[in-house]
Protein backbone atom coordinates (compact mmCIF):
# COMPACT_ATOMS: atom_id res chain seq x y z
CA UNK A 1 0.00 0.00 0.00
CA UNK A 2 1.58 3.38 -1.23
CA UNK A 3 2.12 6.33 1.23
CA UNK A 4 -1.30 8.13 1.80
CA UNK A 5 -1.19 11.30 -0.58
CA UNK A 6 -0.79 14.48 1.59
CA UNK A 7 -3.85 16.59 1.40
CA UNK A 8 -3.78 20.48 2.60
CA UNK A 9 -6.14 21.46 5.18
CA UNK A 10 -9.25 23.42 2.64
CA UNK A 11 -6.59 25.40 0.87
CA UNK A 12 -3.14 25.46 3.09
CA UNK A 13 0.06 23.55 2.60
CA UNK A 14 1.33 21.48 5.00
CA UNK A 15 3.55 24.76 5.06
CA UNK A 16 1.19 27.19 5.58
CA UNK A 17 -1.01 25.17 7.89
CA UNK A 18 2.34 25.42 10.28
CA UNK A 19 3.00 29.31 10.10
CA UNK A 20 -0.65 29.20 10.81
CA UNK A 21 -0.51 27.44 13.71
CA UNK A 22 2.74 29.19 14.80
CA UNK A 23 2.01 33.36 13.75
CA UNK A 24 -1.92 32.90 14.41
CA UNK A 25 -4.12 34.14 17.16
CA UNK A 26 -4.76 31.80 19.71
CA UNK A 27 -8.16 31.56 21.03
CA UNK A 28 -9.05 29.30 23.99
CA UNK A 29 -12.42 27.64 23.96
CA UNK A 30 -12.29 25.19 26.51
CA UNK A 31 -9.85 22.49 27.79
CA UNK A 32 -9.60 18.78 26.99
CA UNK A 33 -11.01 16.67 29.64
CA UNK A 34 -9.40 13.30 31.04
CA UNK A 35 -5.46 14.45 30.16
CA UNK A 36 -3.02 14.06 33.30
CA UNK A 37 -1.31 17.64 31.20
CA UNK A 38 -3.36 21.04 30.67
CA UNK A 39 -4.79 20.16 26.79
CA UNK A 40 -6.88 23.05 25.36
CA UNK A 41 -9.23 23.31 22.15
CA UNK A 42 -8.86 26.48 20.52
CA UNK A 43 -8.74 28.19 17.36
CA UNK A 44 -5.99 29.66 15.16
CA UNK A 45 -6.65 32.46 12.78
CA UNK A 46 -4.56 34.50 10.90
CA UNK A 47 -5.45 36.64 7.41
CA UNK A 48 -8.73 35.37 7.37
CA UNK A 49 -7.27 32.05 7.88
CA UNK A 50 -9.22 29.96 10.91
CA UNK A 51 -8.33 26.14 11.87
CA UNK A 52 -9.49 24.24 15.46
CA UNK A 53 -5.89 23.10 17.64
CA UNK A 54 -4.85 21.94 20.61
CA UNK A 55 -2.62 24.31 22.45
CA UNK A 56 -0.42 22.24 25.24
CA UNK A 57 1.16 24.81 27.53
CA UNK A 58 4.46 23.99 29.44
CA UNK A 59 3.01 25.90 32.47
CA UNK A 60 0.64 22.85 32.67
CA UNK A 61 2.87 19.52 32.06
CA UNK A 62 3.01 17.29 35.54
CA UNK A 63 6.00 16.48 36.59
CA UNK A 64 7.08 13.07 35.94
CA UNK A 65 9.91 11.18 37.84
CA UNK A 66 12.04 9.89 34.30
CA UNK A 67 11.56 12.87 31.85
CA UNK A 68 12.74 16.49 32.54
CA UNK A 69 10.50 19.11 33.77
CA UNK A 70 8.71 21.32 30.94
CA UNK A 71 9.70 19.38 27.94
CA UNK A 72 7.21 17.54 27.18
CA UNK A 73 6.25 20.51 24.44
CA UNK A 74 9.54 20.21 22.61
CA UNK A 75 9.16 16.70 22.26
CA UNK A 76 6.07 16.51 21.02
CA UNK A 77 7.36 18.87 18.34
CA UNK A 78 10.66 16.63 17.82
CA UNK A 79 8.19 13.88 17.18
CA UNK A 80 6.46 15.97 14.43
CA UNK A 81 9.70 16.53 12.72
CA UNK A 82 10.89 12.59 12.73
CA UNK A 83 7.31 12.20 11.14
CA UNK A 84 7.76 14.20 8.53
CA UNK A 85 11.17 13.03 7.97
CA UNK A 86 9.82 9.58 6.79
CA UNK A 87 7.60 11.07 4.60
CA UNK A 88 4.34 8.95 5.84
CA UNK A 89 2.88 12.37 7.75
CA UNK A 90 1.23 10.44 10.95
CA UNK A 91 1.45 13.15 12.82
CA UNK A 92 -0.69 16.61 12.71
CA UNK A 93 1.06 19.83 11.65
CA UNK A 94 2.64 20.48 15.10
CA UNK A 95 4.52 23.88 16.17
CA UNK A 96 6.27 24.87 19.31
CA UNK A 97 5.28 28.62 19.78
CA UNK A 98 3.65 31.38 22.71
CA UNK A 99 0.27 31.31 23.53
CA UNK A 100 -1.92 32.78 26.33
CA UNK A 101 -0.26 30.80 28.72
CA UNK A 102 3.11 30.87 27.39
CA UNK A 103 5.29 28.56 25.68
CA UNK A 104 3.76 24.96 24.48
CA UNK A 105 2.96 22.79 21.72
CA UNK A 106 0.33 23.84 19.24
CA UNK A 107 -1.22 21.06 16.82
CA UNK A 108 -3.71 20.91 14.33
CA UNK A 109 -6.90 19.42 15.34
CA UNK A 110 -7.89 16.21 13.42
CA UNK A 111 -11.84 15.58 13.46
CA UNK A 112 -11.95 11.65 14.09
CA UNK A 113 -13.78 9.22 12.27
CA UNK A 114 -14.82 6.82 15.10
CA UNK A 115 -15.73 3.09 14.25
CA UNK A 116 -17.73 1.44 16.87
CA UNK A 117 -15.84 -1.71 16.64
CA UNK A 118 -18.24 -3.36 13.73
CA UNK A 119 -16.42 -4.08 10.36
CA UNK A 120 -19.90 -4.37 8.78
CA UNK A 121 -21.23 -0.54 9.37
CA UNK A 122 -20.39 2.34 8.05
CA UNK A 123 -17.25 4.15 8.41
CA UNK A 124 -13.93 3.22 9.30
CA UNK A 125 -12.85 -0.74 10.07
CA UNK A 126 -11.83 -1.05 13.49
CA UNK A 127 -8.07 -1.23 14.15
CA UNK A 128 -8.48 -2.73 18.23
CA UNK A 129 -10.30 -4.94 19.44
CA UNK A 130 -11.18 -8.31 21.83
CA UNK A 131 -11.98 -11.38 20.85
CA UNK A 132 -12.68 -15.23 22.90
CA UNK A 133 -10.45 -17.06 20.17
CA UNK A 134 -7.25 -17.74 21.31
CA UNK A 135 -5.20 -16.80 18.16
CA UNK A 136 -5.83 -13.74 15.91
CA UNK A 137 -8.33 -14.28 13.08
CA UNK A 138 -7.61 -13.12 8.93
CA UNK A 139 -6.66 -9.35 9.06
CA UNK A 140 -5.73 -9.42 12.66
CA UNK A 141 -2.30 -9.33 14.77
CA UNK A 142 -2.30 -10.41 18.49
CA UNK A 143 -1.00 -8.23 21.12
CA UNK A 144 -1.75 -10.34 24.54
CA UNK A 145 -4.17 -11.37 26.96
CA UNK A 146 -6.53 -8.55 28.19
CA UNK A 147 -8.52 -9.59 31.94
CA UNK A 148 -12.20 -8.14 31.01
CA UNK A 149 -13.61 -9.08 34.57
CA UNK A 150 -15.40 -12.05 35.81
CA UNK A 151 -11.89 -13.94 35.79
CA UNK A 152 -12.57 -14.01 32.34
CA UNK A 153 -9.88 -13.20 29.51
CA UNK A 154 -10.06 -12.27 26.10
CA UNK A 155 -7.35 -11.73 23.21
CA UNK A 156 -6.47 -8.30 22.39
CA UNK A 157 -5.70 -7.87 18.75
CA UNK A 158 -4.76 -4.95 16.25
CA UNK A 159 -5.65 -4.48 12.34
CA UNK A 160 -2.84 -6.19 10.19
CA UNK A 161 -3.43 -2.38 8.55
CA UNK A 162 0.28 -0.78 7.11
CA UNK A 163 -0.75 2.28 8.14
CA UNK A 164 -0.47 1.12 11.77
CA UNK A 165 2.24 -0.90 10.62
CA UNK A 166 4.26 2.53 9.88
CA UNK A 167 3.03 3.56 12.83
CA UNK A 168 4.60 1.30 15.15
CA UNK A 169 7.86 1.47 13.21
CA UNK A 170 8.00 5.43 14.00
CA UNK A 171 7.32 4.41 17.67
CA UNK A 172 9.67 2.20 17.88
CA UNK A 173 12.50 5.30 16.43
CA UNK A 174 10.62 7.86 18.53
CA UNK A 175 10.66 5.33 21.65
CA UNK A 176 7.41 6.58 22.44
CA UNK A 177 6.04 5.54 25.97
CA UNK A 178 2.75 5.75 25.94
CA UNK A 179 0.67 4.28 22.48
CA UNK A 180 -2.43 3.68 23.42
CA UNK A 181 -5.45 3.33 21.85
CA UNK A 182 -7.08 6.71 22.35
CA UNK A 183 -4.07 8.27 20.62
CA UNK A 184 -4.86 6.87 16.82
CA UNK A 185 -7.19 9.01 14.66
CA UNK A 186 -8.69 8.01 11.27
CA UNK A 187 -9.32 10.67 9.63
CA UNK A 188 -11.05 11.32 6.56
CA UNK A 189 -9.73 10.23 3.32
CA UNK A 190 -8.66 6.93 4.73
CA UNK A 191 -5.94 8.92 6.35
CA UNK A 192 -4.32 7.85 9.98
CA UNK A 193 -2.60 10.38 12.77
CA UNK A 194 -0.88 9.54 15.96
CA UNK A 195 -1.51 12.02 18.84
CA UNK A 196 0.01 12.75 22.36
CA UNK A 197 3.61 12.15 22.09
CA UNK A 198 5.25 13.88 24.71
CA UNK A 199 6.86 10.63 26.72
CA UNK A 200 9.44 10.22 23.86
CA UNK A 201 13.03 10.36 22.90
CA UNK A 202 13.80 8.84 26.48
CA UNK A 203 17.69 7.64 26.09
CA UNK A 204 16.51 4.72 27.98
CA UNK A 205 14.33 2.27 26.71
CA UNK A 206 10.90 3.33 27.35
CA UNK A 207 8.81 1.34 24.25
CA UNK A 208 5.25 1.47 25.40
CA UNK A 209 2.88 0.53 22.73
CA UNK A 210 -0.93 -1.62 21.72
CA UNK A 211 1.14 -1.98 18.26
CA UNK A 212 2.91 -5.21 19.48
CA UNK A 213 1.56 -7.63 16.57
CA UNK A 214 4.82 -7.54 14.34
CA UNK A 215 7.37 -7.57 17.17
CA UNK A 216 10.04 -9.39 15.86
CA UNK A 217 8.49 -10.02 11.88
CA UNK A 218 10.78 -8.62 9.32
CA UNK A 219 10.86 -4.97 8.61
CA UNK A 220 9.04 -3.70 5.17
CA UNK A 221 11.27 -2.76 2.13
CA UNK A 222 10.03 0.51 2.80
CA UNK A 223 10.37 1.01 6.06
CA UNK A 224 13.72 -0.49 5.36
CA UNK A 225 14.11 2.91 2.90
CA UNK A 226 12.46 5.04 5.54
CA UNK A 227 15.15 4.26 7.77
CA UNK A 228 17.93 4.55 5.97
CA UNK A 229 16.81 8.19 5.12
CA UNK A 230 16.23 8.59 8.53
CA UNK A 231 20.55 7.67 9.29
CA UNK A 232 21.37 10.22 6.60
CA UNK A 233 19.02 12.79 8.22
CA UNK A 234 20.55 12.58 11.41
CA UNK A 235 24.21 12.49 10.94
CA UNK A 236 25.74 15.21 12.67
CA UNK A 237 25.10 19.03 10.88
CA UNK A 238 22.27 17.61 8.54
CA UNK A 239 19.00 19.81 8.54
CA UNK A 240 16.94 17.76 10.81
CA UNK A 241 19.44 16.38 13.17
CA UNK A 242 19.96 20.35 13.49
CA UNK A 243 16.24 20.81 14.04
CA UNK A 244 16.32 18.14 16.67
CA UNK A 245 19.21 19.50 18.61
CA UNK A 246 16.55 22.72 18.99
CA UNK A 247 14.35 20.68 20.72
CA UNK A 248 15.64 17.56 22.99
CA UNK A 249 19.23 16.76 24.26
CA UNK A 250 22.22 15.63 22.54
CA UNK A 251 22.65 12.24 24.75
CA UNK A 252 18.52 11.48 23.12
CA UNK A 253 19.62 12.88 19.93
CA UNK A 254 22.65 10.23 20.19
CA UNK A 255 20.10 7.52 21.64
CA UNK A 256 17.80 8.42 18.62
CA UNK A 257 20.34 7.38 16.09
CA UNK A 258 20.97 4.33 18.06
CA UNK A 259 17.67 2.99 17.47
CA UNK A 260 17.73 4.07 13.64
CA UNK A 261 20.54 1.98 13.29
CA UNK A 262 19.81 -1.18 15.81
CA UNK A 263 16.56 -1.62 13.49
CA UNK A 264 18.67 -1.15 10.15
CA UNK A 265 20.97 -3.70 11.57
CA UNK A 266 18.26 -6.12 12.54
CA UNK A 267 16.19 -5.10 9.98
CA UNK A 268 12.92 -6.79 12.45
CA UNK A 269 10.24 -4.77 14.17
CA UNK A 270 11.04 -4.61 17.92
CA UNK A 271 10.24 -7.26 20.54
CA UNK A 272 9.43 -5.97 24.48
CA UNK A 273 12.80 -5.94 26.41
CA UNK A 274 11.73 -7.71 29.52
CA UNK A 275 12.85 -4.33 31.59
CA UNK A 276 9.87 -1.99 30.58
CA UNK A 277 5.74 -2.16 30.86
CA UNK A 278 5.21 -3.61 27.30
CA UNK A 279 1.50 -2.27 27.15
CA UNK A 280 0.48 1.38 28.56
CA UNK A 281 -2.29 1.43 31.30
CA UNK A 282 -4.71 2.60 30.63
CA UNK A 283 -4.66 0.84 27.28
CA UNK A 284 -7.55 3.48 25.66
Amino acid sequence: MPAPERIPSRGLTDAGLRTLLAEGELTVLGRVRGASNAVLYCTVASDGEERHCVYKPVAGEQPLWDFPDGTLAQREVAAYEISEATGWGLVPPTVLREGPYGEGMCQLWIEAEHDDGDPAADGPPPLLALVEDEEPGDGWKAVGFAEVGEGKTALLVHADDPRLRRLAVLDAVINNGDRKGGHLLPAPGGRLYGIDHGVTFNADDKLRTLLWGWAGEPLTAEAAEVLDRLSAGLEPGAVLATRLGELITAVEIEALRGRVESLRKSGRHPQPSGDWPPIPWPPV
